[in-house]
C-alpha cells in the first residue's frame, strides 16, 4: 500500500509541478513521471537539509511538488 500512495503523491505532485513551470514543463504523462521520481528526491533532499515540512497527506505532496519542481527545472536544461 505504501507503493501506491507514494504513486499517488508522485503524480499528483508531478502534474502541480507541470502547471507550476512556465510553458508546461514536458507534457503531463513525463510530468506525472518526473514528479514521482521528484518525490523520492524531494524526500532525500529535504532528509539530508534536514528540513521537515509537515506530515500527512499534505507534508508530502509539498515534498513532492517541491521535488518535482527541482527535477523539471534540470530536465529543461537539458531540453534546450
Amino acid at each position: 500500500m505504501g507503493i501506491l500512495y507514494a504513486l499517488l503523491i508522485g503524480a499528483l505532485a508531478g502534474w502541480l509541478a507541470g502547471k507550476i513551470m512556465k510553458g508546461g514543463g514536458f507534457g503531463t504523462l513525463v510530468n506525472i513521471i518526473l514528479g514521482i521520481v521528484g518525490g523520492a528526491v524531494g524526500n532525500w533532499l529535504f532528509g539530508i537539509l534536514g528540513i521537515h515540512i509537515s506530515s500527512g497527506i499534505l507534508g508530502d505532496l509539498i515534498t513532492g511538488v517541491i521535488g518535482a519542481l527541482v527535477i523539471l527545472f534540470i530536465a529543461s536544461l537539458f531540453k534546450k
